[in-house]
């Protein structure tokens, strides 16, 4: 059974793979393989989001790094960003991060940085599951003088607090400016409001309150309504969500209106060619990433890349390139500049340094994209039936997908998503009524399929 997904090892907390035996072999052979290519004991950070199945998670993290001989250095609650940052800062051999970002709280996760920030390449998730499937590793393990510890590290932060304030110019300040902030009850409750509050914003935060099994909670990124709400009722300029493990960001205007990844990374974009900033006015989003948007950039002599959904492909293809700026719809978006990976905070202090820059409200930035109805479904996969199961017997269909792909003037697309178990359905189409009647045809053959 192949562990890894888009983003790591992710699953029901208490249910393989989400089990602590498990978790402690991924520690184990984390170590393992970084021992064979070092010269000195392994060094591994370990952050997390405010799950309470996060205490398990570590606990059994730990036991398994220092029974191999390494040391382990413990964050605490910190966004997923911040570990790919502190990696690099404090020298680490690797870090890891427990989230299962967006999910709700019964589910938890691990994703694994490598000691340049990015997430490690599939080679070594191919490494880490041959060894916690071999019966017979580890063999030969240290002895008494050798085995590694742990240490809390107390200011971690405060150093990513001043590593995200670093990336706007000198002196840049956002008095006048009042914003409304959803952390999710995730693990940037603390940061993104104080970075806000210390660049001189006025601050209104909700859902900053995590108790272990309230992150996601219809709250955050993926449920912005209480947010939307909270910006009309205080006149708010702006409204940042951020997802659990706060690798993404969704903004709301001063209308209530939602400003996704999409228009997140086209404004971002714009502002970097005026600068001459954006390397080869090129930009990398995923598949998911609306037709109305690649017009727009088209127009305004951007380029725009697709890769398959995850923000791993997109930083692999911006690396492969060597562009800048990248992202999805989702939220996630990478500015080279800065950091290697999605990063909700970066975003969200960058986008509000555009509107004070351009002295524009969000809205004026945004109002020339148009973006094409896109309708999307999720359907579950039945239990009993693996992510690769469901896959074939959806192959049957591509003759019927290729049909109704030429008689719409948008786009048709099917997938398995690489973090829960669904079949992803998304239907793009000029004309909406069109759209919803393909979606719901292309939702009965689906069902029907895995049934």
């Amino acid at each position: 059974m192949t562990l890894f997904g888009t983003d790591g090892i992710r699953g029901t907390i208490n249910q393989y793979p989400m089990i602590p035996e498990l978790c402690m072999k991924v520690g184990m052979s984390l170590c393992f393989l970084l021992k064979k290519k070092l010269t000195h004991k392994p060094k591994i950070l370990i952050g997390k989001d405010t799950r309470i199945s996060g205490y398990l998670i570590e606990t059994a993290l730990t036991a398994g790094i220092t029974s191999m001989g390494g040391d382990v250095y413990l964050v605490g609650p910190i966004p997923t960003p911040a570990v790919a940052f502190l990696v690099k800062s404090m020298r680490q051999d690797a870090g890891v991060v427990i989230s299962a970002s967006h999910n709700p709280f019964s589910d938890n996760g691990i994703k694994i940085f490598s000691n340049d920030g990015h997430k490690i390449t599939e080679n070594l998730e191919t490494a880490i599951e041959k060894l916690i499937n071999d019966q017979n590793f580890p063999q030969n393990r240290p002895n008494a003088e050798t085995l590694g510890k742990a240490f809390r590290i107390e200011d971690a932060v405060g150093r990513y607090i001043e590593f995200v304030k670093s990336t706007l110019p000198k002196n840049s300040n956002f008095e006048g400016l009042r914003v409304v902030i959803d952390p999710a009850n995730g693990a940037a409750y603390k940061i993104t409001p104080t970075l806000f509050k210390e660049l001189g914003a006025e601050v209104i935060t909700i859902n900053d309150k995590p108790d272990g099994v309230n992150i996601n909670r219809d709250c955050g990124a993926i449920y912005p309504e209480g947010l939307i709400k909270k910006v009309k009722e205080t006149q708010a300029h702006l409204g940042i969500a951020h997802d659990g493990d706060a690798d993404r960001t969704i903004l709301i205007d001063e209308k209530g209106n939602i400003v996704d990844g999409d228009f997140i990374l086209s404004v971002w974009a714009m502002e970097l060619k005026k600068e001459k900033k954006l390397k080869k006015n090129t930009v990398v989003a995923t598949v998911m990433t609306n037709m109305g948007v690649e017009n727009y950039l088209k127009k305004q002599g951007i380029k725009l890349i697709r890769t398959q959904v995850g923000d791993k492909y997109v930083v692999e293809e911006m690396l492969k390139g060597d562009y800048n700026l990248g992202g999805e719809q989702s939220g996630h978006i990478v500015c080279r500049d800065y950091t290697c990976t999605g990063d909700g905070a970066i975003t969200a202090v960058q986008m509000a340094h555009i509107m004070m820059k351009n002295e524009k409200p969000l809205s004026e930035l945004t109002k020339d994209i148009t973006k094409y109805p896109q309708l999307l479904k999720n359907i579950k996969i039945p239990e009993g039936i693996s992510r690769n199961e469901a896959v074939e017997k959806l192959k049957d269909l591509e003759k019927k997908i290729l049909k109704l792909q030429k008689e719409i003037n948008g786009r048709i697309l099917i997938r398995p998503s690489g973090t829960e178990p669904k079949i992803r359905i998304m239907v793009e189409e000029e004309d909406l009524e069109k759209a919803n009647n393909i979606l719901e045809e292309l939702q009965e053959l689906i069902k029907h399929k895995l049934s």
